[in-house]
């Protein structure tokens, strides 16, 4: 923000961060431009020049996917992951015709039916507002993790 803020200077008894002028109004006299004022700039703010992407070899990134696709099948990892499979015939569940579901309401009830309730429940009470300024950036809530749904789509 703008403001017309000067400091006060010394021998005021109040620090000498610049404070917005005029009168009248609750904000008048209250501090600006510092990273502890409402409404001022952040302290040591993130720099675009940053290394924000890290190059990584083909040969690991491959390894990655796989030996995170390979997890995916092993249970006792899926539920040391906070996962509910206890009801799930088998990990990984494989379901033939699953690309042809339109509604998400649809796909619900036929996860349902092969025991992932527990999990989608799971999910759907997870919900929680998110701490910090994230509310304000599109991000309110939390939400769990629920099935993993890996489809073919030619």
């Amino acid at each position: 923000m703008n403001y017309s803020a000067e400091s006060w200077g010394t021998g005021r008894a109040v620090s000498r961060i610049p404070r917005i002028s005029g009168s009248g109004t609750g904000r008048a006299a209250q501090g600006a431009f510092g990273n502890m004022c409402r409404g001022g700039r952040m302290f040591n703010p993130t720099k675009t020049w940053r290394r924000w992407h890290r190059r990584v070899n083909l040969k690991q990134k491959r390894h990655a996917v796989a030996s995170a696709l390979a997890a995916s099948a092993v249970s006792s990892l899926v539920m040391a992951r906070g996962h509910k499979v206890d009801d799930v015939a088998e990990i990984p569940l494989v379901i033939q015709g699953i690309e042809k579901v339109e509604r998400a309401n649809d796909m619900l009830q036929l996860l349902g039916r092969f025991g992932c309730n527990s999990d989608l429940k799971r999910v759907e009470k997870s919900r929680t507002q998110r701490a910090g300024r994230g509310k304000a950036r599109g991000r309110k809530y939390k939400l769990k993790r629920g099935p993993l749904i890996i489809y073919e789509e030619k």
